[in-house]
């Protein structure tokens, strides 16, 4: 029976990517192991895994009885829903400590950086197995996705550090340029349904025992979204009703200008307000230099609703 190694739910390009990496490590290393998706991967990360020649991992979503490693996540809530039934053997995680929890020792990879690839970059050091090309060049793919082409306040050293020596391995002479078309393809939503854009990278977090769903929409132009707004909204009500959410935050956020848009649905537009510091008066708000739903969204949200 092979290790299964699988990414959070709703898949983003590190998670997906890590997926694959991780995977390829236990192998040489001699543990069988898959790499997994649990859903439908978005337009980047089919860009990047045709870039470097990857076929989509295999999507599978239950786990109950089998040795499973999980990147990207430590919440139960993004894991598989069988989670609890499966025997969780690794993480490797950059977000905040969740509430999984396993019944016996784990290998653990858990660092402030700012994506799971960095520190999977670290484990192929650690355990001295090299990195081939193609693996390099989604690792790095992820990298800049997650830490917005290093323009995340989330981004460390260690990330600029690792992408600096997977570009050297992968033959990417300007990893910058190669991040911008990656974004230019975030921004192609022309012709995308609605619910697709509003899911693309969206994530519930359990508040204190309240549910709140976030999404983000990484682009190089907010425009894009002009002819938008009103049913990205619509599609937000519809789904905070859908999962019984309290509240339902998109972030639009504009990677040139370095700021997010938060379109809000909520049952307390001032709680989530109070969160950024601004009066919510319609159904949304300019958030200056927030690009990072991690670091500078969830924190604050968690905060307000703890008190």
């Amino acid at each position: 029976m092979p290790l299964y190694v699988t990414g959070h739910k709703i898949p983003d390009s590190d998670s997906i990517c890590s997926a694959i990496a991780v995977a390829y490590l236990k192998n040489q290393l001699g543990i069988e192991a898959v790499a997994c998706k649990q859903g439908d991967i978005n337009p980047e990360t089919r860009f990047i895994l045709e870039r470097f020649n990857f076929e989509e991992p295999m999507t599978k979503i239950s786990y109950a009885g089998e040795e499973l490693f999980i990147t990207d996540t430590t919440d139960l809530a993004l894991c598989p829903d069988d989670v609890l039934e499966a025997k969780v053997v690794g993480v490797v995680d950059h977000h905040k400590l969740g509430d999984l929890t396993t019944t016996t020792p784990l290998e653990g990879w858990i660092r402030p950086v700012g994506c799971s690839n960095t520190i999977v970059k670290q484990m192929f050091d650690f355990y001295g197995v090299e990195i081939p090309k193609d693996i390099a060049g989604i690792m790095l793919c992820a990298i800049l996705s997650d830490t917005v082409i290093f323009k995340s306040p989330t981004c460390t050293k260690e990330d600029t550090k690792a992408v600096k020596e997977l570009a050297k391995i992968a033959g990417i002479e300007d990893p910058k340029a190669l991040g911008m078309e990656m974004f230019m393809i975030k921004s192609a939503v022309e012709g995308t349904p609605i619910r697709d854009l509003v899911m693309r990278d969206f994530k519930d977090f359990n508040m204190s025992g309240t549910k709140v769903g976030i999404g983000q929409l990484e682009v190089v132009d907010l425009s894009v979204f002009d002819d938008k707004k009103e049913a990205l909204l619509e599609d937000m009500r519809a789904l905070k009703e859908e999962g019984g959410r309290h509240s339902v935050l998109l972030l639009l956020t504009d990677i040139m200008k370095e700021g997010s848009e938060l379109l809000v649905v909520s049952d307390d537009k001032a709680k989530i307000g109070k969160a950024f510091g601004k009066e919510i008066s319609g159904e949304s708000v300019w958030l200056e230099g927030v690009l990072s739903r991690k670091k500078q969204v969830v924190p604050f949200l968690e905060d307000v609703f703890r008190a």
